[in-house]
């Protein structure tokens, strides 16, 4: 034993034979830099060769369940009938993101890796890529198994597998659908990629309580990304008064509203996004909102710095006493 592995405690010994295996695989760690997102923080900072140039990139939030999956690959398809090329990577273990545009749930990046010993070389497109409804090219990065890793070190060989594969080159549009955790490293990671987040809620204070929560977070990754935020999109409410009401009091902006239609709930049985449903009324005018949503984004959107309130004033804010 060298006398550095002597004083390297169990853990750091452990972190040091877990990089060389990667490095031996041909994957990397990003350094960590303490402080980089803001006092006290500790985050991994983003490789420069790992940007995503060439397209638009928009990171879809809100909390867990809200419909962010549902809003994503409408919204794809939405991209995708405007003769748009696009990708949507899904974020979260559950890897459904995307399984209205191909019908089906696909295997994930992580799950594809480890069946070649995470030996990337090894793999081609085909094998974790899906070409879904208008063209849109689907990918579910996974995640690890529940308190065995960590989120965002998926997302980032992710985007590593498709620069190696020039995937990103004939992309107009790239869409992270994020999972709802805050806290995250998986939350986090597509904010170093992302141009503007965009946030969905409900008129409800659970949601809005979630939405002031992913602000914060999203201000604090733009003090050293070029991400900015949108705005938000009301999803699954009659009206939208609590909603704008928060957004008048921080300086948010509500970018579109998705009513409860029936028809989301339909397509989501049938496996299909609205593109793919057979025309009525109630198919017509969801779709109509989702294409008038990607016009919003495509033509650029300003970038918003809202003001996100203490957890009192929220309370104070919303609701009726």
């Amino acid at each position: 034993m060298s006398p550095l592995d002597h004083k390297q405690p169990p853990a750091g010994r452990a972190a040091m034979r877990e990089a060389a295996g990667l490095e031996a695989r041909g994957l990397s760690r990003p350094p960590v830099l303490k402080g980089q997102d803001g006092e006290g923080s500790v985050q991994v900072h983003q490789d420069e060769s790992m940007k995503i140039e060439g397209a638009q990139v928009f990171s879809v939030y809100g909390k867990g369940g809200i419909g962010k999956s549902t809003t994503s690959s409408n919204l794809s398809a939405a991209f995708a009938s405007m003769g748009k090329r696009v990708l949507q990577i899904g974020c979260d273990p559950k890897h459904d993101s995307t399984f209205t545009l191909t019908g089906r749930l696909q295997p994930t990046v992580i799950d594809i890796l480890k069946d070649v010993d995470f030996h990337a070389e090894e793999l081609r497109p085909e094998d974790f890529v899906t070409e879904g409804w208008g063209g849109v090219q689907c990918i579910e990065a996974g995640g690890p198994p529940a308190g065995t890793g960590c989120g965002g070190y998926v997302v980032g060989q992710t985007v590593k597998l498709l620069k190696q594969h020039h995937l990103l080159e004939n992309t107009d549009v790239v869409i992270f659908d994020v999972l709802g955790d805050v806290v995250c490293g998986g939350f986090a990671a597509p904010l170093q990629h992302a141009d503007r987040a965009v946030i969905v809620t409900a008129n409800d204070f659970d949601s809005i309580y979630a939405m002031n929560r992913i602000i914060a977070a999203v201000q604090a990754k733009s003090n050293n990304y070029k991400v900015r935020l949108a705005g938000c999109v009301a999803n699954r409410s009659k009206d939208t008064d609590e909603v704008d009401r928060f957004c008048d009091v921080v300086g948010f902006r509500r970018l579109a509203h998705m009513p409860d239609y029936d028809a989301i709930r339909r397509s989501r049985l049938k496996k299909r996004t609205l593109f793919e449903m057979e025309d009525d009324p109630d198919v017509l005018a969801a779709r109509a909102e989702y294409v008038a949503l990607a016009r919003t984004l495509l033509a650029g959107t300003e970038p918003l710095a809202p003001e996100p309130l203490p957890d009192r004033e929220i309370f104070e804010l919303l609701g009726f006493d």
